[in-house]
């Protein structure tokens, strides 16, 4: 009996990463790709420490020629306005109708602080610390308007209702909000929140406000003992564990085509109870943990691993951007699907309801209070 936490099927994920391309048709081919496999959603990651188009630019650009895939870009909460970047990941979340996250990032070199100027690179706990509290915020400004504020009577000529709009006063440790947002509350309520939570001081703010964490890990037993912690520490701040899906994220080489994993790269090591390292699975390298080996033993290790109740589903980053997706959605989701662990259709419109999640009562609405 496999040890499942929150019921439902598989969740997938992909990653849209091309380096150094520009054209907007590319990243749209690869999202229309994905969006016909059926995947959650694609991520478009960014920083400030390398060049490249900004990844909430292009999938704003893809929101409009996709219907139901989720798109998560990286926003960097280090250096950057608090009230603008929920703003921009709120606009995300109207133009997809629903279907927008924010990968929740952060920047820790001196380099990048010189960028703007502002104050010298912090270390990463207090960026971290930052972050939480960017996020925290982020929910309370997406709250300050209540369902329904809109009015829009030509005939009155009122366009709010002022008692659902609600004022956010918020003092962090390096930034301070005084609001209520410029933008009605998103269609999610909440935009999908994300985290890579591999990092120590990632993983407490993924714990308290993360929608999904990602975690790299070589090997189950690795997966299961973060995904517990996880769990554990998301009770810990009140909330109720399946409220979090854990992905584990992973590096895939799918250049060997239909041909087996090599050993030792890619063979579908299972068991929550195995030790770390054992004989088979994706091997750790400095980019993180890579498959290389053939769409077919990587269904097994995801069906593997899954089955075991390790992870709720996995983030795939393709080495081919183009390549290695294809081969991903022609053969190893179409094998999930063909065994019934992942869907053949999207059943519903937005990101949360791909991901089983619910969509957050407003703060305000519900309590009446102000921040």
């Amino acid at each position: 009996m496999s040890a499942r936490y929150g019921g439902g099927l598989l969740h997938l994920a992909a990653a849209l990463d091309q380096p150094g391309v520009l054209d907007a048709g590319s990243y749209v081919e690869l999202a229309r790709l994905a969006e016909r496999g059926g995947l959650d959603f694609v991520t478009l990651d960014d920083s400030f420490a390398r060049p490249g188009p900004d990844a909430l630019g292009v999938l704003c650009r893809v929101a409009p020629a996709t219907r139901r895939i989720g798109l998560v870009p990286t926003l960097t909460t280090t250096h950057t306005e608090p009230f603008q970047v929920q703003a921009a990941v709120a606009t995300l979340d109207w133009i997809g109708q629903g279907r927008a996250g924010w990968r929740i990032d952060v920047s820790t070199t001196e380099g990048e602080a010189r960028l703007f100027g502002r104050r010298h690179a912090a270390p990463a706990e207090a960026v971290w610390q930052e972050a939480g509290e960017v996020a925290d915020v982020a929910a309370k400004l997406w709250d300050s308007w209540e369902d329904g504020a809109e009015i829009r009577d030509v005939a009155t000529g009122r366009f709010l209702d002022r008692e659902r709009l609600h004022r956010v006063d918020f003092t962090g440790t390096a930034f301070s909000v005084r609001g209520p947002s410029t933008v009605p509350r998103p269609p999610q309520g909440h935009p999908v929140r994300v985290v890579d939570a591999t990092d120590g001081h990632a993983r407490t703010v993924a714990a308290r406000y993360a929608d999904v964490a990602l975690v790299r890990a070589a090997a189950p037993a690795q997966a299961a003992d973060v995904r517990d912690r996880l769990r554990e520490q998301a009770r810990s701040f009140g909330r109720h564990p399946d409220s979090l899906r854990v992905l584990v994220s992973l590096l895939v080489d799918l250049g060997d085509g239909e041909y087996a994993a090599e050993p030792g790269w890619g063979s579908p090591l299972s068991g929550r109870g195995r030790e770390l390292g054992g004989g088979g699975g994706p091997r750790s390298t400095v980019q993180g943990p890579l498959y290389r080996g053939g769409p077919v033993d990587l269904a097994e290790l995801v069906a593997a691993w899954y089955a075991d109740g390790v992870t709720d589903g996995f983030h795939l980053v393709p080495v081919e951007p183009r390549r290695d997706l294809e081969r991903l959605v022609n053969g190893t989701v179409a094998l999930l699907q063909h065994r019934g662990l992942f869907r053949t259709f999207y059943p519903g419109s937005t990101l949360r309801e791909h991901l089983g999640l619910a969509r957050p009562a407003n703060q305000y609405a519900v309590t009446g209070g102000t921040s």
